[in-house]
């Protein structure tokens, strides 16, 4: 793993230009070949489904639906131990989404408000085998008051999904699970198929096809936003714990290829034990190829300065995940402007928030820290402002609102204000 000393070149390397140009695709097929997948799916319907789920994932799917008694039999399968670990998981994720709910209100006073309803229909994508991402979705979407949801993922072998994920889907009270994976399955819920309906809202992490697919349909349908590789990024200072920070950038690193795990610190001595305990761990480590081709093609140890280039840096990058694993953590919090999620201590680390510690963990990445937020209850809500006025206040206000319609040249507005406040003589 690189250690780099000089933060001009840290720059250079993970924020600005180069940056975006890493979320860009290199290989202008890909966004042809979604887009033939999508218009397959709009013209054929299941037809196209099941032929291209033989094409790209080499399954030939007897049925959309997956019948009742399948799921029970495959659910049969778990043991207790995987059951009660996804049923904890479930309590935690529910307890803090619970919390973050937006309610409806109304100023009788000034006559205005907001009403907040939640969307109706909701796609949510699973990627294979991550059965954490159903709980990390689905639950907020049902806090927030969603009454249809729809999840499609990747078949195994037998032409159905994994048996976690169909046991936390019953256990979050989705029926409509689809065995359809990648692009197709977004245009699926885009689209809508004779078995699968078109939703509202698209929602979930995907692969580089489904994330063309969803930023191409986007318009059509709402989605949640352009997830690319995760990135975690440890803020540590001379106290952390050297075994810690790697254990951790190795957690991250193995995702996939481009992975992004990266710390920043201002001690020499932290960031040289950090790199030795790395490759330690590393060849302990099952998917070991895949976390070291991370670490060293997009990983680094930045060494700066003091604490305000730390910072800095951070918001700069705006990533998924920050840990603040430092002397004094809170002293730093109120500082992090932009992050998708911020993890406290040395104890409080981001493994546990992609699979337990409440929030989702489907974050912003890519930099979209700097404007967007993870998945909550308040990505299925919609507001509608409400306006309710007294005849008192309408004479209060109207004139105003006719002064500011005339200078936009907007005479019949103008009239529209003015009117009422002869309303006596109608």
């Amino acid at each position: 793993m690189r250690i780099i000393n000089n933060l001009d070149h840290a720059q250079k390397l993970f924020l600005g230009k180069n940056r975006r140009s890493q979320n860009e695709h290199k290989d202008k097929s890909i966004s042809e070949t979604v887009q033939t997948i999508l218009n397959q799916v709009f013209t054929q319907g299941d037809n196209a489904l099941i032929n291209l789920s033989k094409k790209y994932d080499g399954i030939s799917l007897e049925q959309i639906n997956i019948p009742q008694s399948l799921i029970d039999e495959s659910i049969k399968s778990l043991s207790h131990e995987i059951k009660n670990a996804i049923k904890f998981s479930f309590d935690r994720i529910s307890e803090f989404h619970e919390q973050n709910t937006y309610k409806s209100w109304f100023n009788k006073e000034e006559g205005y408000g907001e009403n907040f309803t939640a969307i109706e229909k909701v796609g949510i994508y699973i990627p294979t085998n991550l059965v954490s991402t159903v709980l990390m979705t689905v639950i907020p979407a049902k806090i927030a008051g969603v009454k249809d949801i729809y999840i499609t993922t990747p078949p195994n072998d037998s032409g159905i999904p994994n048996s976690e994920i169909l046991y936390a889907s019953k256990l979050t009270d989705v029926t409509n699970v689809f065995p359809i994976g990648g692009s197709q399955a977004i245009a699926a819920l885009a689209f809508g198929t004779e078995t699968i309906p078109k939703v509202d809202l698209i929602c979930g992490p995907g692969n580089t096809y489904v994330t063309e697919a969803k930023r191409q349909v986007f318009g059509t349908v709402g989605i949640d936003g352009i997830y690319g590789p995760t990135e975690t990024l440890i803020i540590a200072d001379h106290s952390a714990n050297p075994t810690l920070c790697a254990a951790d950038l190795i957690a991250q690193a193995e995702h996939d290829y481009e992975a992004r795990p990266i710390l920043i610190t201002t001690s020499p001595k932290l960031a040289e034990n950090i790199k030795k305990e790395i490759y330690i761990r590393l060849s302990n480590l099952p998917r070991e190829e895949i976390a070291k081709k991370s670490i060293e093609n997009n990983g680094a140890i930045i060494i700066v300065d003091d604490n305000e280039q730390m910072i800095n840096f951070s918001n700069s990058f705006a990533p998924e995940h920050v840990s603040l694993v430092t002397q004094n953590p809170e002293d730093i919090l109120d500082k992090i402007q932009n992050a998708g999620a911020i993890f406290m201590g040395e104890f409080s680390h981001e493994v546990l928030g992609d699979y337990i510690a409440g929030p989702s963990h489907v974050m912003p990445t890519g930099g979209a820290a700097r404007f967007s937020s993870g998945i909550s209850t308040r990505t299925f809500m919609k507001s509608s402002p409400v306006i309710n006025l007294s005849q008192s206040t309408v004479n209060q206000i109207s004139h105003s609102a006719s002064v500011l319609s005339k200078s936009e040249g907007l005479h019949g507005h103008s009239n529209a204000a003015e009117i009422r406040l002869d309303i006596e003589k109608f």
